[in-house]
């Protein structure tokens, strides 16, 4: 049995327009997917496609205006701490320590001080911030401030990881250093991972899946299995072919997306 099933998921936004009335747009369409245990995806699609709309779906963040999201056999409707997301803004607390911001989740929920502590500490060290701890996001980097972000997301053990382009801010050497880090980590954890990005090479380093949107409405055009050895960097030649075959179906989406 798949771990997360989208079926028939279509959503439209009532907009409004500068004389008054409201239009009706259609962001997403009749998508289907079904994405297995353990399984690293990524999305990729045209600037402003719907693919990001589509992962709030996910989240529980926007509802559906047609089909059903199933996850570990049961519907699901709202948002929830089976599923996590991590934004490209990383919206961390400025006010708190790092270790409190890894903490809040777990204390919103009512884990015990020792306990949540433990658990923060474990996934500090994992992405090499337990020195940090006691400081403060401000004094961090950007590539640090994001891996406190990872740390938080993974403390609550969520059955799906959504990650919404949260590289996309950062230089190419963070973000290249950062790519091999979630690798390992996602090797580790073995967590379901969703992933959006607009960056070919970033979906092909790490995907075991390629989902290829179509402009705007969102539809699938194409799933891409990246069959390789793990940890991949980005400058391994022998993921351009990968990465052809990624942007051989995207070419046509962006120039129509651009008429």
């Amino acid at each position: 049995m798949s771990k997360l099933e989208i079926k028939n998921i279509s959503k439209i936004f009532s907009l409004n327009t500068d004389k008054g009335e409201r239009n009706k747009v259609l962001a997403v369409n009749n998508v289907n997917l079904s994405i297995e245990e353990g399984q690293f995806v990524c999305f990729v699609g045209p600037s402003g496609c719907g693919k990001s709309t589509l992962l709030n779906i996910i989240a529980g963040l926007e509802k559906p205006s047609s089909g059903e999201l199933v996850l570990n056999g049961r519907p699901v409707f709202e948002t929830g701490p089976d599923r996590i997301m991590v934004f490209q803004e990383n919206a961390l607390f400025p006010w708190l320590s790092v270790i409190d911001n890894v903490e809040f989740g777990l204390k919103m929920v009512g884990v015990e001080k020792e306990k949540r502590q433990k658990i923060a500490m474990h996934y500090l060290d994992m992405m090499d911030l337990g020195k940090f701890a006691k400081s403060y996001t401000y004094q961090l980097s950007g590539g640090m401030k994001q891996r406190v972000a990872i740390s938080r997301a993974l403390s609550m053990d969520p059955d799906v990881l959504l990650m919404d382009e949260p590289f996309a801010a950062l230089d190419s050497q963070t973000r290249d250093l950062l790519l091999v880090e979630l690798q390992l980590i996602w090797a580790k954890t073995r967590k379901t991972i969703i992933f959006v990005t607009h960056n070919i090479s970033e979906s092909i380093c790490l995907g075991d899946k390629v989902v290829v949107f179509t402009k705007r409405p969102a539809s699938v055009k194409k799933e891409i299995v990246i069959d390789y050895r793990r940890p991949r960097l980005s400058e391994d030649s022998n993921l351009f072919e990968y990465a052809r075959l990624v942007l051989d179906e995207l070419k046509t989406e962006i120039i129509q997306s651009k008429k």
